[in-house]
């Protein structure tokens, strides 16, 4: 599987983050890992990231992809904010993803508020990996 963007020699970069309290980390390892086994270059933050840490690390690695995964609710007050810092740091071209235990209804709201797709639980490894694939922008 290439990963490469047409016309460009550099690799889709992903930054996997874990915002918040939020201790549980497996599904954020997992995804990290299927997408570095795809061949995506993959960075990930760890646990217990503040939207400032997340965004400086957005920035200083010249991602891609922003994937954020939350399983404690906390998605509607700490996705925008890395949202909004992300693009006003200048990467105005990054895919915003969130994985997690989402309800249906916050998906419409995220989404309006720059967030790409949202992959709840039951979404595949090769469905996110596809998607990243399919919609990472070309630089």
């Amino acid at each position: 599987m290439n990963t490469k963007p047409q016309n460009s020699p550099q690799k889709i970069r992903v930054l996997i983050a874990k915002p918040g309290l939020d201790g549980h980390d497996r599904g954020a390892k997992v995804i990290a890992r299927a997408l570095r086994d795809a061949g995506f270059e993959v960075i990930y933050t760890g646990l217990h990231q503040t939207p400032d840490m997340i965004i400086k690390a957005a920035i200083d690695e010249d991602v891609h992809v922003v994937g954020l995964s939350i399983l404690s609710g906390a998605h509607n007050a700490l996705v925008p904010d890395v949202v909004e810092g992300v693009k006003k740091a200048g990467l105005t071209d990054a895919l915003f993803l969130v994985g997690g235990i989402i309800p249906d209804e916050d998906i419409v709201t995220l989404k309006s508020q720059g967030v790409h797709m949202v992959f709840t639980p039951g979404a595949s490894l090769q469905e996110v990996t596809d998607y990243v694939l399919k919609n990472a922008p070309k630089r």
